[in-house]
C-alpha cells in the first residue's frame, strides 16, 4: 500500500516539530490528524466560535493541499471539552462548512485536550473518487 504525506505549507514546521502528518494519502481516503481551533500563530482564541471557525478552516487547507474539499469528508469525529455548553454553536458552524450527504459524525465529551484553552479537536476522513 502506498501512503503519501499531505502537509500544507502553513503545517510544514509543527509536523516536522510534531513527527506527524496532518493528512495521509491511503488509497482513495484522506485521513487527518485532529486539529484544535488555535489561530494562524498558534495563539488559542477564547471566544468558542472562532476555536470552531479556525478548526474547520485548518481542515480546509489539508482538504485542499490533497486536491479535495469539505465535500469529500465521509466520517467525523469531534472532541468537546463542555459539549452541552457549546453544542449548538458548534453544530451552526459545522452546517457552514458541510452540506448533504453530510459526513458520518460521532461527538465525544471529553475531559480535556492537549492544548490548553481548547473546546474542541475534530478528526476526519476523506475520500477521493476512485
Amino acid at each position: 500500500m502506498v501512503k503519501r504525506a499531505i502537509v500544507p505549507p502553513a503545517f510544514r514546521a509543527a509536523a516536522e516539530q510534531a513527527k506527524m502528518s496532518p493528512g495521509l494519502l491511503s488509497g482513495d481516503h484522506l485521513f487527518l490528524t485532529g486539529v484544535t481551533g488555535s489561530g494562524p500563530e498558534g495563539e488559542m482564541p477564547t471566544d468558542p466560535e472562532d476555536q470552531f471557525r479556525n478548526a474547520f478552516e485548518k481542515i480546509g487547507l489539508v482538504l485542499s493541499e490533497a486536491g479535495l474539499t469539505f465535500d469529500s469528508l465521509v466520517e467525523m469525529t469531534s472532541y468537546h471539552v463542555g459539549l452541552r455548553d457549546h453544542f449548538s454553536l458548534f453544530d451552526s458552524v459545522r452546517l457552514s462548512y458541510l452540506a448533504e450527504p453530510y459526513p458520518a459524525w460521532t461527538a465525544v465529551e471529553v475531559a480535556g485536550l492537549r492544548r490548553i484553552g481548547a473546546l474542541v479537536e475534530i478528526r476526519v476522513i476523506a475520500a477521493r473518487e476512485p
